[in-house]
This record gives structure tokens, sequence and C-alpha cells, in this order.
């Protein structure tokens, strides 16, 4: 007796082919959102770098003006951002028998992203020297 055996058919069934696309789904749809996540993260990262650059400007104006005083103001730009900066004396008592005043200049900037509020803060300190009567 000479039975045949049979070979299986060539070829992919209809089960495997679905769970293939299935999967093949589930990978395309990681890779977009990773790439839209990444997106996201360079949209806010140049947002940061367009604040930043506007208070550095403002901080170097500051930082130059040679009759500064306290104050604290507020501005908005044309592109939507808000700088808030604030000027005050600061260690006055340690300062009074010196030549020279200590600020302490705080600037902030502001802007709306969606509805989230979004902030970069810089602060730093300013010695001058005192105007002497004669």
């Amino acid at each position: 007796m000479n039975a045949k055996l049979s070979t299986p058919a060539a070829g992919f069934t209809l089960l495997e082919i679905l769970v293939s696309l299935a999967l093949l789904g589930i990978a395309l749809l990681v890779i977009v959102q990773l790439f839209s996540a990444g997106l996201r993260g360079i949209s806010v990262s140049d947002d940061y770098v367009v604040a930043v650059a506007k208070a550095e400007a403002m901080m170097r104006e500051l930082l130059n003006d040679d009759t500064l005083s306290g104050k604290d103001w507020s501005e908005y730009t044309d592109d939507g951002y808000r700088i808030d900066a604030s000027v005050k004396e600061s260690l006055r008592d340690r300062t009074e028998n010196l030549q020279v005043r200590l600020f302490d200049i705080r600037l902030s900037v502001y802007w709306r992203k969606g509805k989230r509020e979004r902030s970069v803060t810089l602060n730093t300190m300013k010695i001058m020297n005192k105007e002497v009567g004669l």
C-alpha cells in the first residue's frame, strides 16, 4: 500500500493575514503617536526659546540702565507675550554705609498656549554706585 501524504497548501490563511494586519496597524499607530509627541515638544520648546530671548533682551536693557530705580511694570508685546518686571532695592540696611546700592531684578514672561499659561522668569542683581551730592 502506497498512501500519498498530503502536503499543506502554499500561502497564508485568512486568519494569518488578519493578525499580521492588526499588528502592523498597532505598530503604525505607535509610530504616529511618537512623531506627534515629538512635534508637540518642538512647538513648546520653540515658544520657550522666543520667551527667553524676549526676557534676555529686556534684562539687558535693565542692566544697561544707569538710572535704575525701584519700580514695577508690565507690558504686552504684539505677538501675545506679557512681560512683568520688578526692580527693588535690596539689603538697604547693609549698604547704607557703603557707596553702592544693590538692586534685585526679577523679569517674567508669560504666554498662553492652548488653555495653559506658561512662563519664564529671570532673576539677577545689579550693583550701582550711589549718587553723591556735592
